[in-house]
């Protein structure tokens, strides 16, 4: 029934070495979210559930950047396997155009309207003033990090996750270091709380951007060609926009529909309570899926290479390997979050992010059913993100990630929440069905092997 786990060795030491560097850049980046998590919860509950407001706006732009990257990835792997570096010049090319007039619009949204947009997202009184100081600052950092993510998640689509791995753990180190210095006043910093987690936040994309800069200009493994770049040319447009458009679209849409979650908290009975568990209980959630995610973009590289290479006739079982491998880590990871969320994780981490008795069972509460959830999840991300997308199956990819979340999850927690007011659980149970529904519609979409296509046969040159 499993044969087609029988890869041999070699399979299974080239995951290893693909996921591994992608694991580790993830896992810098969730680590520093706990540490912002950390540091703001230590100055109270109310800091804690401001800037998790605040970010929002801000999980919606790196959705957005991840959207390009993935849509790239679909073009880039395929033209990686084919030895076509002049075409993936002009997709980095498009990829920071888009990436880069997204972020510039959210910075500037965020720089000039940041209490109306926070009083959009929360009816807090007490919230609002503190969400609105950290997202006028912290705007700008992510037209920085938004041309970082396209040239990073090229590489990794090449083969190179390592390169990633490298720039966001001295991101993660500037960043955790200044928030000491800026949020508690050390090295005669004043103490700005909130807003010194902002500028940390700022300074420390600002610093990766200028080392992926330094890198991109001295590189010799892939060279950028600035007059490609620049001119990417119309056969390529249409392209990127058939491929890259869709997980674009779908990755926006997913992050408005996941940040709607957070509205539907934000208008709750007992919002501070009940944010401040939710971004304790999303950060562990993240620092528990780095694996998944690890494996879901070295199943796009792997396909895509496989694909463009014209090596088709093990790419069914190749994605079946994955998605189970995701569903087995998905199982342990959740049985472990379960646990935890029931014994270590009130004993040792809850009193670090200072959450009263209330927030305590919420955060509980949340991991409990994100555990239970877990290896659905992890089967859906890998099927989606990596398998689907890796085949050049966008379109189909989307539906799946995106009509789930706004089709059944986001109306039953608004439902639960808002209109019956029957508390965070239903709200939560509403969230879950999300994963339910997708993996229903997920496998008979992998089954079919409609996913499998090349992208590379056009040609890129005006």
């Amino acid at each position: 029934m499993f044969s087609y786990l029988n890869r041999g060795k070699a399979f299974y030491r080239q995951v290893l070495f693909l996921a591994l560097p992608i694991l580790l850049q993830n896992l810098c980046t969730t680590l520093l979210g706990l540490v912002d998590t950390f540091m703001v919860g230590a100055l109270g509950e109310a800091p804690l559930a401001a800037v998790q407001v605040a970010n929002t706006p801000v999980f919606v732009i790196q959705l957005v950047i991840f959207g390009l990257q993935s849509g790239s990835s679909v073009l880039i792997s395929q033209f990686w396997g084919k030895g076509d570096t002049d075409t993936i010049n002009r997709v980095i090319g498009l990829g920071c155009y888009v990436a880069g007039a997204i972020a510039a619009l959210f910075a500037a949204i965020m720089c000039l309207f940041p209490t109306q947009l926070m009083g959009m997202l929360t009816d807090n009184q007490e919230l609002i003033p503190l969400a609105a100081q950290y997202a006028r600052i912290v705007g700008p950092s992510y037209l920085f990090n938004s041309l970082t993510g396209v040239y990073v998640g090229a590489h990794r689509s090449m083969e190179n996750p390592k390169l990633g791995m490298v720039v966001f753990a001295t991101s993660m180190s500037a960043n955790t270091f200044l928030n000491w210095v800026f949020i508690f006043g050390n090295l005669g910093a004043p103490a700005l709380g909130v807003e010194g987690a902002a500028f940390a936040t700022l300074l420390s994309r600002i610093l990766e951007f200028i080392i992926t800069l330094a890198y991109a200009l001295t590189n010799r493994r892939f060279q950028l060609r600035p007059t490609i770049l620049i001119r990417p040319g119309r056969p390529l447009i249409g392209k990127f926009l058939h491929y890259s458009g869709p997980v674009v679209l779908n990755e926006t849409l997913w992050g408005l529909g996941t940040s709607m979650h957070k509205v539907v908290m934000g208008h709750m009975d007992g919002s501070t309570e009940i944010l401040a568990a939710r971004a304790l209980a999303g950060n562990l959630e993240d620092l528990c899926t780095v694996a998944i995610f690890a494996v879901g973009g070295t199943t796009a590289i792997i396909i895509g290479r496989e694909l463009g290479a014209g090596r088709r006739a093990q790419i069914y079982e190749i994605g079946a390997t994955l998605n189970t491998l995701a569903m087995l880590c998905g199982l342990g990871i959740g049985l472990f979050l379960v646990v935890g969320a029931h014994t270590l994780f009130p004993l040792f981490i809850y009193p670090l992010f200072s959450l009263s008795s209330t927030a305590s069972h919420i955060a509980t509460m949340m991991l409990t059913m994100i555990g239970i959830c877990l290896p659905l999840r992890a089967f859906n991300s890998v099927n989606t993100v990596g398998v689907l997308r890796g085949g050049g199956d966008v379109r189909a990819a989307s539906l799946i990630d995106v009509c789930p979340l706004w089709l059944v999850a986001l109306p039953l927690s608004a439902l639960f929440g808002l209109v019956l007011r029957w508390g965070i659980f239903w709200v939560y149970f509403g969230v879950i069905m999300e994963q339910i529904t997708k993996f229903l519609i997920g496998v008979p979409r992998f089954r079919s092997r409609a996913w499998i296509n090349d992208v590379t046969q056009f040609s890129a040159r005006r």
